[in-house]
């Protein structure tokens, strides 16, 4: 054969027909379209319902169309991928009706005055007040609980991780996985008890201590998992030159994990931020500014937004909504502080 027929010969092509990248969003729109139509024609009110035919809808015809156009085995890959994607909405929804919800209506009286007043001597009926004495205890309240929980959830976890061999290990760690699903008011109780043994009277402090048995678990989970990272090339090395274990946990291990350990205490703190049940059995409450909190009842924030919520009028529902965007806004504060502080320290970055 002549090289000229050789050029001649068109090359073969492994690829088959494919679907144009924008028929996902067609079809989406199509089912859409066709699920308004079915959920106007049944009588359906429900938006959730319409959307639950038109991700039907969307799956089917998903499936349909890539089958008759690429073939069967490319158009159960379409199938995969359009159920994560509707199992994405479907999860985001919610997630955005909750903020949304809490935005629409927390902003009604959210303002500096909100911000800086106590409730005093206003009456949950009547309009006014703040939270400002709620904020000032769910900051000193969570702020005991962390220094009380991190150093120790750290040294457990370097135990664990370092050091842990045998029956003690294996204990320390069942009783940190128990400790991982133990409802928050069992924590409350146990303090609770001991308040009652020593005739204690509620104080703010005594919300913290709880709170660092709920956030102990954490901190020893997160950082046992940034500790196992650390590859052992590194602890070796440090080893080799003759440095003692404990100077290279603490010069090498924990500068090498301290981004992914930050992260997981900030995430532990912003799990701690929103108990409701310890705080309402040991802090008690209270409608003016206490400063102190190892003496007298103090308030918190999700105290706050349960009592005003209770409470029942159109003054104190507005209240809770503002606590509530408080509440979210300080939680997403310290996630993206936990996330700044991560890829700042991230080996990546060489720092």
């Amino acid at each position: 054969m002549s090289h000229a027929a050789i050029a001649e010969k068109p090359a073969s092509t492994l690829r088959g027909a494919r679907l144009p990248k924008w028929s996902p969003w067609a079809i989406a729109a199509g089912s859409l379209a066709l699920a308004v139509a079915i959920g106007l024609g049944a009588g359906l009110d429900s938006k959730v319902q319409w959307g639950l035919i038109a991700g039907i809808l969307f799956l089917v015809g998903t499936y349909g169309i890539a089958a008759r156009v690429e073939g069967r085995r490319q158009a159960k890959d379409r199938i995969a991928t359009g159920l994560v994607w509707t199992a994405f909405l479907i999860a985001v929804v919610p997630l955005v009706s909750l903020v949304w919800v809490t935005i629409s209506r927390g902003v009604k009286v959210l303002n500096v005055y909100f911000l800086t007043h106590s409730m005093g001597i206003v009456a949950d009926s009547q309009p006014g007040g703040g939270i400002y004495h709620a904020i000032i205890g769910s900051l000193e309240q969570v702020a005991l609980a962390t220094l009380i929980a991190a150093p120790v959830g750290i040294l457990t976890a370097i135990y664990l991780v370092e050091y842990g061999r045998g029956k003690l290990s294996r204990a320390v760690t069942f009783f940190v996985d128990v400790m991982t699903g133990v409802p928050s008011i069992v924590a409350g109780l146990f303090i609770l008890s001991l308040m009652l043994i020593f005739k204690m009277e509620p104080f703010g402090f005594a919300g913290s201590l709880a709170l660092a048995i709920l956030m102990m678990p954490v901190v020893v989970r997160s950082t046992e998992e940034m500790l196992k990272l650390v590859p052992n090339e590194l602890r070796e090395a440090s080893l080799a030159l003759g440095v003692p274990k404990w100077r290279t946990i603490l010069k090498v291990v924990l500068p090498t994990s301290i981004g992914g350990i930050t992260t997981g205490i900030m995430l532990a703190i912003a799990r701690i931020t929103g108990e409701t049940a310890p705080v309402l059995l040991l802090v008690f409450g209270n409608r003016f500014i206490n400063n102190n909190p190892f003496e007298g009842a103090q308030q918190s924030l999700p105290l706050y937004i349960y009592q005003q919520y209770a409470a029942g009028a159109d003054a104190s529902y507005d209240r809770a909504w503002a606590a509530s965007l408080t509440l979210i806004a300080f939680v997403m504060i310290l996630n993206l502080v936990a996330r700044g502080i991560a890829r700042w320290k991230a080996p990546k970055t060489g720092r």
